[in-house]
């Protein structure tokens, strides 16, 4: 072989080097488990979340391990979690793009409209594996009337950790666990809010 062509072919190893180390590894932070539902216990209201494409399209990147990052889009992958913390309280629950169009709203039928705000960070200590060992994710919800007037703010926080010998191929295990543990807590919040019943 050529001193060119080990030249060559270092020089693209250490490119590839670089390109891996410069990608965020993607994941799902959505869970499909959800805060219980009982039919007797639901408030007899309709009620709308709203969430846009855009916002679904939105991608996150926050720190993993080893150095490395992870990507993600957190509107869409908690947007399940959400509509279930919602459904844990009220008997219906509808998505509209937004809370600021009188005549969506007034269509939807809704008593009330949670406007979500999603905020997630993450990290590990792990200096040789990318998935995180702890991911945290914080959801703050403005809340109006069908008219657009504010009625009250409620938020919610969850924190999952794993361990890298719990991941088995399940590598947003600690994010999942977050989201769990945030849509609890939202179902919580509201039942606890007497403005929201």
């Amino acid at each position: 072989m050529s001193i060119v062509s080990r030249a060559f072919r270092a020089a693209m190893a250490l490119v590839a080097v670089a390109v891996l180390a410069g990608c965020a590894h993607p994941i799902n932070i959505g869970t499909d488990v959800a805060p219980p539902r009982t039919e007797a216990n639901l408030i007899q209201k309709k009620v709308a979340y709203t969430m846009t494409d855009a916002q679904r399209a939105t991608q996150a990147i926050t720190p993993g391990g080893g150095g490395d990052r992870i990507s993600y889009y957190p509107y869409r992958d908690l947007e399940k979690s959400i509509r279930d913390a919602l459904r844990a309280v009220y008997q219906d629950v509808v998505v509209i793009p937004s809370a600021t169009d009188a005549a969506v709203v007034q269509a939807s039928g809704a008593a009330l409209v949670f406007t979500p705000e999603i905020k997630t960070d993450s990290g590990s200590p792990s200096p040789f594996t990318w998935p995180p060992t702890y991911f945290t994710t914080d959801v703050s919800c403005v809340v109006t009337s069908p008219a657009g007037a504010e009625i009250t703010r409620v938020k919610a926080s969850g924190r999952g950790e794993a361990e890298f010998s719990e991941f088995k191929g399940e590598f947003g295990l600690s994010a999942k666990r977050a989201a769990t543990q945030m849509a609890t807590a939202l179902s919580g919040e509201i039942v606890k809010n007497e403005k929201l019943r």
